[in-house]
Parts: structure tokens; sequence; C-alpha cells
């Protein structure tokens, strides 16, 4: 690459990676990012590196671990935790707005409280919250100027709490044409800033980096008539993990069961549920053909490197859980990746262990105006040119909370999956016997040698970033020698070796 190069970055929200046809799913009705996959990469083993809205999006645009940034949960649940990222904060949106680019965003942003996208160099609507803002006066004036109906719901779809009152709503009936939709809203209004930047990109040849996102699929899944009767029920399977009993889980795990009541519901709700929410999914990837066939239209194409992920997944039933929250199942970790890059190899499919991370560092490589100064984030180019070079074999990834503060540390490698959680029992996985996760293995004698392998490497892995959480892990588990005193104290030297030989 000679020069920078314009880049589009869509982004959903709390969407499953299989809901997409390009990753498996018979019945999903996604061709434009299916053709994306097939003229780019596709990454297989994407993640998020916590799966909760905030500390997600903060990790994007700053390349940081959010034990780093600190966000660390949202703003409507907050659990005592700061709201925003700090003035000095580096981000990959004003480092390019430094090095010459325009840079917009359309859609969600979510990555902090009191400063918005326009504090971090972004042009465009300011559009708060974490579900579709209908009330906004932008979208309102959308309305009006088109001729179109406003929000009105019904059909609701929810379970009951143990009170008896009604539970979160999940889903509903939208009474509006696809025209009226807040997701055709926001792709008419990145069109729009996409016309702007193209204009500036021919006269002065100023690139352009343009987001797009998404507030939905995350619940409720709210949609017209085509997309809520889109998918037949009967045909959708169940995820094998709903017939969860939560032995040997985490207590948690089903306390947030009962939260988001899942067994107040039919078994055949939870099925439509998921059917609405392929049919969400579907109106989605039509707003993103919308923004492609525009960038085919002012001849971008071959300029223009194209995005797209999501900030988490969703549990959509899986578990017997709805949502997100404190249980690092595949669920809501490993979300789709998928990244074209004019000149690059197409249909490459990736399987190193990649993250939401990563995009801060593609970013500024593809624009070619430095390296990312963030530790946590590594260009993916070399990836999607399908060269083989030196990559981790696992991926650790953290929660801090939501209702309320839950430590967790994850260990994912190709087979297996360990989770610490100090308040309770811990994790193992077998994800090549146990793809749905159902099964704790922590306890089992034949799995002790590689429970002592897994654990002694996260805690060196946390150590190496700076992640405090290894504290714990020091004085509860056998995780070696350390060189170090574990009380920080300084005053009793006989109770920590003298060097760090017992680093691997």
């Amino acid at each position: 690459m000679t020069g920078p190069r314009n880049i589009l970055f869509l982004l959903t929200d709390q969407q499953r990676v299989d809901t997409l046809g390009c990753y498996g799913n018979p019945l999903a009705q996604t061709p434009v990012l299916d053709e994306l996959a097939a003229t780019g990469t596709r990454f297989d083993r994407w993640y998020t590196p916590t799966a909760i809205c905030t500390p997600a999006r903060a990790s994007l645009l700053t390349g940081e671990a959010p034990f780093r940034h600190k966000v660390l949960a949202n703003h409507e649940r907050n659990v005592g935790y700061i709201e925003d990222l700090p003035d000095d904060q580096f981000s990959f949106s004003q480092a390019l707005r430094q090095g010459g680019y325009n840079t917009g965003l359309v859609g969600k942003w979510h990555a902090g409280n009191k400063k918005n996208a326009a504090d971090f160099g972004f042009d465009g609507p300011d559009l708060p919250g974490w579900h579709n803002p209908v009330d906004h006066e932008d979208y309102l004036e959308y309305l009006n100027t088109n001729g179109l109906p406003p929000y009105e719901i019904s059909d609701r779809i929810r379970g009951t709490l143990p009170n008896g009152g009604p539970g979160n709503l999940l889903a509903a009936r939208l009474h509006q044409p696809v025209e009226a939709t807040f997701e055709y809203y926001l792709a008419t209004r990145t069109i729009e800033w996409l016309e702007r930047y193209a204009d500036d990109y021919k006269k002065s040849g100023k690139p352009f980096f343009l987001a797009l996102h998404f507030f939905g699929p995350h619940l409720p899944y709210i949609v017209p008539d085509q997309y809520f009767d889109l998918i037949d029920p009967a045909g959708v399977e169940l995820p094998k993990s709903i017939s969860e009993t939560f032995e040997g889980k985490p207590t948690v795990q089903k306390n947030y069961s009962a939260h988001w009541t899942f067994d107040t519901m039919p078994i055949e709700t939870t099925r439509k549920l998921i059917a609405v929410y392929w049919g969400y999914v579907a109106l989605i990837d039509e707003q993103i053909g919308r923004v492609l066939d525009a960038m085919k239209r002012l001849e971008l194409v071959d300029e223009t490197a194209v995005f797209f992920t999501s900030d988490h997944g969703e549990f959509t039933g899986a578990h017997r859980l709805h949502d997100k929250g404190p249980a690092m199942y595949e669920d809501i970790y490993r979300t789709a990746g998928i990244l074209r890059v004019p000149g690059a190899p197409a249909g490459v499919v990736c399987d190193e262990f990649v993250s939401l991370l990563d995009c801060a560092a593609t970013i500024l490589d593809l624009a070619n105006i430095g390296s990312c100064p963030a530790p946590d984030s590594r260009s993916l180019l070399p990836l999607t040119a399908g060269k083989k070079v030196p990559w981790q074999e696992d991926l650790v990834a953290e929660f801090h909370g939501h209702h309320f503060p839950y430590p967790q540390r994850m260990l994912r490698t190709r087979r297996y999956k360990l989770i610490v959680n100090p308040e309770s029992v811990n994790e193992l996985y077998d994800l090549e016997r146990d793809p749905d996760e159902l099964q704790n293995v922590y306890n089992h004698p034949e799995m002790s040698e590689i429970l002592s392998s897994m654990m002694r490497r996260l805690y060196f892995l946390l150590r190496e970033r700076g992640d405090n959480f290894y504290h714990w892990m020091t004085s509860m588990y056998d995780v070696g020698d350390v060189s170090y005193d574990p009380s920080m104290s300084g005053l009793d030297e006989s109770t920590y070796a003298k060097s760090a030989s017992a680093i691997p």
C-alpha cells in the first residue's frame, strides 16, 4: 500500500456468530454479509475482550483491554466504575483525524456516558443510549420529512417475574414500513455522510473513516411484519444448551436465568424469539446492502476497506439465558469478524485467535499513519493477505460486572476454556467433546494436568499484561513459585523469590 485508504466500519450490537449464512446458518438470510465474507477474509476465531456494550466499545476505540481503560460497565446499570475515558486517552479516531482523515460515526455510541462520539473526533448525529432512540429529534424529523408513520408496537413477547410482574421485553411487532425503521434511517444518514466524504475525497484526496453502528439486533427484537414473520419457527433448531441444568456451574447463572424469566415461557416462544432475532439480522443485512450499493455508485469499492463485526454476542435462549452476563460462554464471546481489503485475496478463512481489540491497530495500518500504541491491539492485515505469521495460540477475556460487580477471567485455547470465578466454582470446558459447554470438568481428575497447565498460563499472561487479577490467583491456586512479595509490602523478603526465574 502506497497511501492512505478509506475505511467503512460496520458494527452491530449483540449479534451471535451463527446468525450469518457464511458462518453456517442454512436459514439465515444474509446475502450481503455472506458476499462480503466471500470477497474478503472471514475470521472464525474472532472474540470480544468482554461481553458487555460499553467496555467492549471503549476497547474498540482505544485498542486497550478493559482492565487498562477502566470503563468496566454500562452506564445504565453502573456498579461503581468510572463511566468515561480520561481526556488524555488514545483513540484511533483522534489519530485518524490528526492524520488528515474525515472521521464519522452514525448510530450507537455507548462507549461512555457524558462524553459522546464528537468528543473523540467523530462527525455525525449524537444518538445516546443502548437501544434505538425512537424519540430522537433527528429521527422524528426524518419520519416527518418523508411522511412516515411513528413508532408503534404490538405482540409483545416477555416472561413473568417471580413477583408476577412482566419480565423484560424480548421482542415485539413493529407497525411501521421498512423505510420508517430506525435501521433504515441509520443507513440513510450513513449514505448521506458517505456522499459528503466521497465528494471531499475526489476533490481534495482527503480519505475518510465512516462507521455505521446499528443498535440491533440487541434485544428487544422490534421489527416490521416481514421480518417478524420471515423465519418459520418450526424450522428453527434450538441450541443444545437449552438443556442446561446449571449443575456444577456458578449459581449466578441460574439466577440470571430467573432474571430473564426463561422458564416462564413455553419452548415454542423460544423458537419464535430466535426466528424474530434472525429476521432482525436480515433487516440489518439489507440496510448494509444499501450502504455498500452507495459505495459502488460512488466508485469507492476499490479504494475502501470494509469491516464487519459486533461488540459481543447474545444468548437467545442458549443455557436458558437471554441478553449477556456473568457467564463466559462462546454464545456471547465469539462473534463474526469480516474484513475486505482492496487488493487482498478473496475468500480467505482465518482460524487464528483475533479480537475486537485488534481493530484499532488494523485501522491505523490501513490508514498508513503509524503504529498503534495500545499493547493489546495487533494489525490483522498480514492475515487478510493469507500470510503465515507468528500468532498467539490462545486468548484472554475478562468481565467485571453488569447488574453487580462480578470479576471473571477466561483463557481460551483451541480445545479448552478455563474460567476463574473468585466468588464461586471455576469452570473448565472441553470444546472438542462438549462444544455446547454443558459439562464443567474443572474438578474431573483426568483433567488435572490440563487444568494445571492452563491455570499457570493464565496466571503468567495476566501478570505480563499488568492485570492485577493475578494477585488472587497467587494465593488461591497452584501456579508455581512467585517472584514478588504477594503481600506487596516489601517487608518480608523471605516469602518470595529474589528473581523472576519462575516465570516461564
